[in-house]
């Protein structure tokens, strides 16, 4: 992840909304012990339990990886090397312009080793999405309809319905996505999103 220090970051969030360990856990329906472990960096957690986390606070995953900082000026311009990782350490998700003071979406490039997804919990969480699969395989379950999709497909669909993704190929799988609103969702007890 780059150097972020995930659990550095819990710890201020948490302690910023005067909330113990266990309060925390509770909120979000998560063990005492995992928040420990993620604070301590002993565990990684897996995106769809830090978004559950977060949305316990509430706090966006765009929020919570982008720290404090502001760019002082517009910007355009995005090196590959200025994404903000918001992955768990297997799968990567680098989204464009994080620190923009109005972003009005998200754009993330997302990168699925093989066997990788995102977590056994469906994923649900308010806005749309879509995406282009650049190369491999992806398994897209949305609402109970699962597709194998290959380079060139695309996919679009409200993100309120329950939806994952596994890499179900043998190569790596790289897409490109957009999903509104920007935030990843900004709170609320049974959602919980990457983006």
């Amino acid at each position: 992840m780059s150097g972020f220090d995930v659990g550095a970051r819990l710890k201020q969030l948490r302690m910023l909304r005067d909330l113990s360990q266990r309060e925390l856990a509770k909120r979000a329906g998560v063990t005492n012990s995992t928040i420990s472990l993620i604070e301590q960096n002993s565990v990684s957690p897996s995106v769809s339990s830090l978004k559950k986390i977060l949305d316990a606070m509430p706090v966006s995953i765009s929020e919570f990886f982008a720290g404090e900082e502001t760019s002082p000026q517009e910007k355009f311009f995005y090196r590959a090397e200025e994404l903000t990782e918001i992955g768990d350490g297997n799968l990567s998700w680098r989204l464009v312009a994080a620190r923009h003071p109005s972003r009005g979406m998200s754009i993330i490039h997302e990168h699925y080793p093989p066997g990788a997804d995102t977590g056994e919990d469906m994923l649900e969480h308010e806005g749309e999405e879509g995406g282009v699969v650049i190369t491999g395989i992806i398994e897209l379950t949305v609402n109970g309809d699962t597709q194998c999709l290959h380079a060139g497909d695309a996919y679009y669909f409200d993100s309120r319905l329950p939806h994952r993704f596994r890499n179900s190929g043998d190569t790596d799988c790289v897409i490109v996505s957009a999903n509104t609103p920007p935030g990843f969702s900004e709170g609320g007890a049974s959602t919980h999103h990457r983006r």
